[in-house]
């Protein structure tokens, strides 16, 4: 049997990551997804740019992030993969949205379903498209969400409320969480020198680690000796060899961890920061799909709609971020992102984000760091 691996070619892997986010965006049509790879250098075997429905299939094949489709089902790849997963989700959505007919049909999805439940009787919330002919012979389209009404222990009062007033409420809530440039910029300062000190840490604990395994091994060299010497008996010989072995064992099992996951948390972190310092932006487009993701990122599923508001609690580290700027003018802002340190250890703004997106390492306190870790 033949072992068969898969290269991939960097240049065209950056140029198809790039299609991904460009497509991802929600603004391009798949012409422009085929204009752009050819501009790139991506064509059709024939040397011509590549078919629209040739760029549907890049855009929906699982293989460029991790996965491949084999015998009907989909097999985790050993490769490395081009595009994060949400990536391909967020293009998977897209798709699905641009791949609709253009004609409305009265049960046809909106773009906002699937983000909120009833707060009344837990029920989802769904659109529908109305047509509203006038006497005077002028006729109006509207998109209406309701609850979907399934629970049979409640008749539901709640009313239906426009596409346009929906959009209005969900735009408010997500400027309501964006991060000021200056603290983002203090943010990402903070980050590099928690990286900077977590490597500090980390290289410490390996060093202390590398000691400690090569005492064990030491100590299992005596142990063997003795043994041989016959100064030791074979069960007593037996127990202490398996003590020091599975201490050995566990000891290069947290030096491995904790190398790899020693900045783990730093990439998150930018992400997070990223997308903070967009949702202005994004709250005043009219891209109502991209507002439906940040808002699921922001809220998780804890969006409720009750007499025609939108209500929900943020999840972190948004949550963290809400509470900081609500914090403006009533504390010094150079105590909102750097408390004042008093009896218990300092655990600024930053520090909590870190440490809740991936445990980050505070280097002054790499016991305590330690004990919480592991």
């Amino acid at each position: 049997m033949r072992n068969k691996s898969i290269v991939v070619d960097r240049k065209k892997a950056k140029v198809i990551k790039a299609a991904f986010e460009y497509y991802a965006a929600g603004n391009a049509r798949l012409e422009d997804v085929s204009d752009f790879l050819a501009q790139r250098g991506i064509m059709s075997s024939g040397g011509k740019k590549i078919h629209k429905t040739r760029a549907t299939f890049i855009l929906s094949n699982p293989f460029y992030c991790g996965l491949f489709r084999y015998a009907g089902e989909i097999h985790e790849g050993k490769y490395e993969s081009i595009i994060a997963k949400k990536i391909f989700d967020k293009v998977q959505e897209v798709l699905k949205q641009r791949g609709r007919p253009h004609h409305k049909t009265k049960y046809e999805p909106q773009n906002f379903c699937g983000l909120m439940k009833c707060a009344t009787c837990g029920m989802s919330i769904t659109g529908e498209y109305r047509v509203k002919k006038q006497k005077n012979g002028n006729v109006h389209d509207y998109i209406y969400y309701h609850c979907t009404k399934k629970n049979k222990s409640i008749k539901c009062p709640e009313p239906c409320i426009r596409q346009e007033e929906l959009d209005k409420q969900i735009s408010f809530l997500l400027q309501k969480f964006s991060l000021r440039a200056d603290w983002a910029e203090k943010l990402l300062e903070m980050a590099e020198t928690d990286k900077d000190k977590s490597a500090q840490s980390v290289s410490a604990f390996v060093l202390e680690s590398q000691n400690q395994i090569r005492a064990i091994n030491q100590k299992l060299q005596r142990l063997l000796g003795g043994y041989l010497e016959q100064d030791i008996e074979r069960e007593i010989y037996r127990e202490q060899k398996t003590k020091l072995l599975l201490e050995k064992k566990s000891l290069d099992e947290k030096m491995a961890r904790i190398e790899q996951k020693q900045n783990d948390w730093l990439e998150p972190m930018k992400e997070w920061i990223k997308v903070a310092l967009t949702l202005v932006k994004i709250a005043r487009d009219n891209d109502l799909l991209q507002k439906k993701v940040i808002a699921k990122e922001i809220f998780g599923s804890n969006l409720r709609l009750a007499s025609r508001a939108v209500r929900g609690e943020p999840v972190f580290p948004f949550s963290a971020a809400r509470s900081a700027a609500e914090s403006i003018g009533k504390i010094p802002e150079s105590l909102i992102v750097v408390p004042r340190v008093g009896l218990e250890p300092t655990r600024d703004f930053s520090q909590t984000i870190l440490s809740r997106l991936c445990k980050p390492i505070p280097a002054p306190r790499l016991n305590l760091f330690l004990a919480n870790f592991f």
